[in-house]
């Protein structure tokens, strides 16, 4: 399985959420159980930096600028962010991944009008991060009803602080009401498994390089970590969301499904299923193969709620040509999407003339526009 999205593309993730809802820890968290992956931040809303130079300049904190307005969406333009963009994309830096982390009072739908309109070809969306705080949600609901709108527009929502909510319950139910297909997740201290926002790569493929959590290595005892067991069939990965889990901490609740097949899939069957995803199915990763309707090349894909992308590259000379996806959510019916994919799958000989173009709509020229799912 790759580590990126798409060849040479690192994932960009928009982290929202109204003021001390805990971006920040949620950020910290992701940089100190980043799984041996780079992760690059533009952070309170200007200037990029490196992590890793960070952490072992040990001035996490004092390497970050701030605008006097605290609102990246009204301060710079898309060409601006392009820049710094640019800076932590180029190859040399190792990054794998990019947080953007936004102002408590930016406006989320912009933030990610401006990503998708990047001209980087090196980036690509990696999904928009609502953070809700569990213990003040109906007063800051009451307050800035705007925070509605933000929740509906995101493709996670992580409702933090339960432990300090009086109903916690009665919370996540509010703000699944207010979604679409997003996944909501609870957490507490911003705990949330990193694979839900991007792969870890293991710190053992990065010799002679130290990254960020190598030095914070035995920090958090209560880290958890999604695992996608096995390659030959699809299965379930649930990790336990009780409010007594891991000494009374409510950790993030994750369901995965891994699938592979060495029967091919059917375009057409792939898209009707990808259309019509569920509520709660956050990630897809992996590779496809559409057997005679391209014999020479396998289709990545990611998908992150309602973006969606394929990229064709030539088969390895090497292996088996496998079907190998990975489908990442919060509340999802595992078996009937592992039925549902089964139910792609096609041993036709020979390719509907057709059968690609719902697939290649979703295939990005140089020139093209970013694409999103319906």
């Amino acid at each position: 399985m790759a580590h990126s999205p798409g060849p040479q593309q690192i994932p960009v993730v928009v982290l929202a959420g109204f003021l001390g809802s805990g971006k920040t820890t949620l950020l910290n968290h992701l940089l100190h159980h980043s799984g041996g992956s780079r992760i690059g931040a533009i952070v309170n809303d200007f200037g990029a930096i490196e992590i890793d130079a960070m952490a072992v300049a040990g001035a996490l904190g004092d390497s970050t600028v701030s605008l006097g307005n605290g609102c990246l969406c009204c301060a710079v333009d898309a060409g601006e962010l392009d820049v710094y963009l640019e800076r932590l994309a180029r190859p040399g830096t190792g990054i794998d991944v990019v947080v953007i982390e936004a102002s408590g009072l930016a406006e989320p739908q912009e933030l990610v009008r401006m990503v998708l309109a990047s001209d980087h070809p090196g980036i690509v969306y990696g999904g928009l991060v609502e953070v809700v705080d569990a213990a003040e949600f109906d007063v800051t609901r009451a307050k800035h009803p705007e925070i509605e709108r933000h929740v509906a527009l995101a493709d996670l929502v992580v409702v933090n602080k339960l432990d300090r909510a009086a109903d916690p319950e009665r919370v996540l139910g509010l703000v699944r009401g207010l979604t679409d297909r997003a996944a909501v997740v609870p957490a507490t201290h911003g705990r949330v498994d990193p694979e839900l926002l991007f792969d870890c790569r293991p710190s053992e493929e990065r010799i002679g390089q130290l990254s960020f959590d190598d030095l914070h290595r035995h920090a958090d005892a209560h880290d958890t970590e999604l695992h996608g067991r096995g390659t030959d069939a699809h299965d379930t990965d649930p990790h336990d969301t009780g409010a007594g889990a891991h000494g009374g901490h409510l950790h993030a609740g994750y369901d995965s499904v891994s699938f592979a097949s060495e029967v091919p899939l059917d375009p057409r069957r792939l898209m009707r299923f990808l259309d019509a995803r569920p509520e709660g199915l956050y990630r897809i990763k992996g590779y496809v193969d559409f057997g005679p309707h391209d014999p020479v090349n396998r289709y990545a894909v990611h998908a992150v709620g309602p973006f969606l992308r394929f990229y064709p590259e030539p088969w390895p000379t090497a292996g088996a040509r496998l079907t190998q996806l990975v489908l990442i959510g919060a509340g999802i019916d595992t078996a009937a999407l592992g039925k549902d994919l089964e139910g792609c799958r096609s041993d036709a000989p020979h390719a509907d003339e057709h059968g690609m173009w719902g697939v290649l709509r979703f295939v990005q020229n140089p020139e093209d526009d970013l694409c999103e799912a319906p």
